[in-house]
C-alpha cells in the first residue's frame, strides 16, 4: 500500500499548535507501507490528511475533538451547515467569543458542542487548545479580523474519515491494541526546549518526562511485536537519551507559539524510528 497518494497537499480544517502540516513530507519518508495507520495522539490530523493508508486508527484523548471528527464522519453536511452560522461577523466579538466558551463550557448536546468546538478553535488565541483543571476550555479571544470557515477542508477530512476508526483513549490502551503488522505515528506533547517553554495542558492531564520514557517504552515493545513505530519530538540530549534504541533523524523547523513573531526561530525536530 501507498503511504502519499496526494500530489497536492490537504491542510487541516482546525488551526492547531504543533499541527504538522509543515513537516508530512518528512514524517513521511519515515512512515512504512503498509495496510493500517494508527496515530495515538491524532491532534488536527495533518499525518492522516496526506498519507494514503487502506485504514487508519486516529486517537486523541481530548474527548471534545474525538466526538466532533466522529460527527463529521457521519453527518458532514448538516454539520457544516449548522457550524457554518457561527462565523458571521457578529460572533467575531471578545464578549460575544466569552459568551460562546461559556456556553461550550457547559453545554452537554454533542452536536451543538462540536460546533462550538469549531467556533471557538477559528477564533481563540493561536489555535490553542487549553483547559484548566476543572476541565473548562480557557483560551482567549485571539481577535482575528475575519477568522475562516474551512468549508472545503471539512468536506476532504469527511471523505478521508471513512477509512477511519476514531477512539478516545489513553496512548496506553493504543498500543495495547494494535492492529497487525501496523504503523504507528506519535505526536506527543513535546519535552520543553526550557522551564518556562512547558505546554502540556492540551486535555485535562498534563503529559510529563514520565510519560515521555513510558511511550519510547511502548515503542520498542511494539517493534518487538512488527510494529513500525515513528515518534516526534524536539531534539535535546534528554530525547536522544530515551529514544537511544531507534534510529534517530534531525531536521530543522520553525516554531510559531510564541506570541513575539521575533523570537519565533528554528528548532530542532527529532524522529526517532523504530523498525
Amino acid at each position: 500500500m501507498s503511504k502519499t497518494g496526494k500530489t497536492k497537499k490537504q491542510r487541516a480544517f482546525l488551526k492547531w499548535a504543533g499541527g504538522k502540516y509543515n513537516l508530512v513530507e518528512a514524517i513521511n519518508q519515515h512512515l512504512p507501507a503498509t495496510s493500517c495507520l494508527v496515530e495515538p495522539f491524532v491532534g488536527a490530523a495533518s499525518v492522516f490528511l496526506n498519507t494514503d493508508y487502506e485504514r487508519y486508527v486516529l486517537n486523541d484523548i481530548n474527548a471534545d475533538l474525538i466526538d466532533m471528527y466522529r460527527i463529521i464522519q457521519s453527518d458532514a453536511g448538516n454539520f457544516i451547515k449548522f457550524a457554518r452560522e457561527w462565523f458571521n461577523p457578529e460572533w467575531n466579538d471578545k464578549a460575544r467569543y466569552i459568551e460562546i466558551r461559556q456556553r461550550f463550557n457547559l453545554c452537554t448536546d454533542p452536536f451543538e458542542r462540536a460546533q462550538l468546538f469549531l467556533y471557538i478553535n477559528r477564533h481563540c488565541f493561536n489555535g490553542l487548545c487549553r483547559y484548566n483543571q476543572s476541565g473548562q476550555f480557557n483560551v482567549p479571544f485571539g481577535k482575528y479580523k475575519k477568522p475562516y470557515f474551512p468549508e472545503a477542508e471539512l468536506w476532504a477530512f469527511a471523505e478521508k474519515a471513512q477509512r477511519a476508526t476514531f477512539t478516545c483513549q489513553s496512548y496506553q490502551q493504543v498500543f495495547a491494541q494494535l492492529p497487525a503488522a501496523s504503523a504507528v505515528y506519535c505526536d506527543p506533547p513535546y519535552v520543553p526546549l526550557s522551564k518556562t517553554a512547558s505546554f502540556t495542558s492540551y486535555a485535562k492531564n498534563s503529559f510529563g518526562l514520565d510519560d515521555q520514557a513510558d511511550l519510547a517504552s511502548l515503542a520498542e515493545a511494539a517493534q518487538q511485536q512488527g510494529h513500525a513505530v515513528l515518534i516526534s519530538n524536539h531534539d535535546t540530549s534528554w530525547t536522544r537519551k530515551i529514544y537511544q534504541g531507534a534510529e534517530l533523524h534531525t531536521i530543522q523547523v520553525g516554531r510559531s507559539i510564541s506570541q513575539k513573531g521575533s523570537t519565533r526561530g528554528k528548532v530542532a525536530e527529532l524522529f526517532a524510528l523504530y523498525r
